[in-house]
């Protein structure tokens, strides 16, 4: 990981110096992803039950268990899609400058964070763009929870932007590697992308009912592996 930050950084730093770039740093982060995810010994299994459309975008949400989620999720998506999260993590020394640069960042104690968030997924939204976010709001410190409770964020966005909800369950990421040390290793990480739910009929204050039916989506699927 280190080796790969270093040499890729120059690289990183220059496709994150304009807005318009993003298209560009989001290949060189798959790439990074790529790195990662066989460097350290895990082989992606994905089962899709979707097929993203190039050009269409998407509210992916999946559950939360790894430092390894996100680059996870990069090796599985092919077109460009903005990360939503906490504002804390941008103080991260080296991958803070990067993070605050490329995600859209909410502090959830500020409700004009919460607008601007809303503002900034809308721009990349009419950018072709799909937003991912990952609705328990960070990993459990209990590892023994299965799922956490979702926030009610990313099916507020999908209602009010008029666009899918992508469920993804990650099924070994927790067990590979946590955040326990000494604990984990190389093996088969499985990847469950269901069907898209449609928001064409959902309101905002049916928010709730969508937050529940798609975290029943996942949690049956963590329950009951479908592979």
């Amino acid at each position: 990981m280190l080796v790969s930050i270093v040499v890729l950084f120059p690289f990183l730093f220059i496709s994150i110096l304009r807005k318009e770039w993003y298209p560009v740093f989001f290949k060189l982060a798959r790439f990074w992803a790529y790195i990662i995810l066989f460097g350290m010994g895990f082989i992606p299994i994905i089962k899709k039950g979707v097929k993203f459309k190039k050009g269409e975008s998407y509210m992916i949400v999946a559950n939360h268990t790894s430092m390894i989620d996100i680059m996870l999720m990069l090796f599985i998506t092919k077109d460009p899609v903005v990360f939503v999260g906490k504002k804390e993590l941008s103080k991260i020394p080296l991958f803070g400058f990067i993070y605050k640069r490329t995600c859209i960042l909410v502090d959830r104690n500020n409700s004009q964070s919460r607008r601007a968030v809303f503002n900034s997924a809308q721009q990349k939204i009419n950018l072709g763009y799909s937003i991912c976010i990952f609705p328990e709001g960070g990993v459990p410190s209990d590892e023994s929870i299965i799922l956490d409770d979702f926030k009610d964020g990313a099916f507020r966005l999908a209602i009010e932007h008029k666009i899918p909800i992508a469920p993804v369950t990650f099924h070994d990421n927790k067990k590979l590697f946590s955040y326990t040390f000494f604990s984990g290793g190389p093996g088969k990480m499985r990847v469950m992308l269901h069907p898209l739910i449609s928001t064409s009929n959902y309101s905002i204050e049916m928010k709730k009912e969508l937050n529940k039916k798609t975290r029943a989506i996942i949690l049956e699927e963590l329950e009951n592996p479908s592979f």
